[in-house]
């Protein structure tokens, strides 16, 4: 629903049935914790000083972790495409970007202005505003799909030539012919991560403190609910 039309004020809507809020945070704990085992895998903990190092497994904790959490981040990934098809249209708004609509560019462009803050009155939608379509698909499909493929593949390394996960994914070794790359594409990744992560908590506490229609709580119950224009 584009800023043009403007539900009546105190309504609310049903917007992201339970599967898709539940993706949402088990997405973000999983999330969380594949960059913080990220970080340390990829910037080793220095020589423990307490004890023999054979009795302990810390960075053998910290993979694990890192792989558990990609393993279940990936299951989840699969479930929410699946739920795309099977659940209302708002659950598949992520997947699709409308680009031959008109008025779909023009909510973009309202959008972009009134992040800006050069527009006074926000627009009002039930699902994603355009820019945060634009978001979701670049980072939580297109995106996350790169981090998926490219953390198997390394995966792949260590479970050795043959194995399921290099007859899946070690093409992809193949394909860029270095190891370190794949390693610092997928360390780039968690960056970019990082900075959509930082980017969407700040734009959706703005967009239920300035806008017309509520937003963090609608990953809660479900409902936007949607206020009165000039308490806006």
């Amino acid at each position: 629903m584009s800023h043009h039309t403007l539900p009546r004020p105190g309504a609310s809507v049903f917007v992201y049935e339970w599967p898709v809020r539940l993706w949402h945070w088990a997405n973000a704990l999983f999330i969380l914790v594949l960059i913080v085992s990220g970080w340390f895998i990829a910037r080793p903990l220095p020589t423990m000083q307490i004890g023999e190092a054979t009795h302990q497994f810390v960075m053998g904790y910290i993979r694990f972790a890192h792989f558990a959490a990609g393993q279940l981040l990936t299951v989840g990934f699969l479930g929410r495409i699946y739920w795309a098809f099977v659940g209302n249209h708002h659950a598949r708004q992520a997947f699709y970007l409308p680009l031959w609509q008109k008025s779909w560019w023009r909510d973009v462009l309202h959008e972009a202005r009134w992040y800006a803050f050069l527009e006074s009155r926000p627009g009002i939608h039930v699902g994603h505003n355009p820019l945060a379509q634009i978001a979701m698909f670049l980072f939580m499909v297109v995106g996350m799909t790169f981090m998926i493929v490219t953390g198997f593949a390394l995966y792949a390394e260590g479970a050795q030539r043959g194995s399921l996960p290099d007859q899946l994914f070690g093409w992809l070794h193949d394909a860029l012919g270095n190891s370190q790359l794949m390693h610092s594409l997928h360390h780039l990744g968690m960056y970019f991560v990082v900075i959509f992560m930082t980017a969407h908590i700040y734009l959706a506490i703005r967009e239920d403190i300035m806008s017309r229609q509520t937003m963090v709580s609608t990953m809660i119950n479900g409902y936007r609910s949607f206020k009165d224009d000039d308490a806006a």
